[in-house]
């Protein structure tokens, strides 16, 4: 191996990654884990909130909506012809829908975000 010229022997060099192509550090790994933990822990958090604000504005519809059915029949039972219920179930079905969105907000809120 004497007559070998420099050139022809490997260096630490030649087994070394460029920069641009070396793969993240351990602590670069873990610091990109604990963002992402954090992102997921604020977007839970967010979450929560607007499903709690969700469910407090069905509760607002649906009381609502049986307050105008109670001022409906009132205005009717005064002596004046009432006018047919609307084809279309009117508040009925819009109190039916608030309550069905609000049971499935509930469900949502009771499924485990995170381990």
């Amino acid at each position: 191996m004497r007559g070998m010229s420099e050139h022809a022997r490997p260096s630490a060099e030649d087994w070394t990654l460029p920069e641009r192509s070396r793969p993240p550090l351990l602590g670069e790994l873990l610091e990109r884990i604990d963002e992402a933990l954090a992102t997921a822990r604020a977007s839970e958090a967010a979450v929560m909130t607007v499903a709690a604000a969700a469910l407090d504005a069905a509760e607002q519809a649906r009381r609502a909506a049986e307050l105008a059915e109670r001022a409906s029949r009132a205005m009717g039972g005064n002596g004046r012809a009432s006018a047919p219920p609307p084809a279309d179930g009117g508040m009925g079905d819009f109190t039916e829908r608030a309550d069905r969105v609000a049971e499935r907000l509930r469900r949502l809120q009771r499924l485990p975000l995170s381990a």
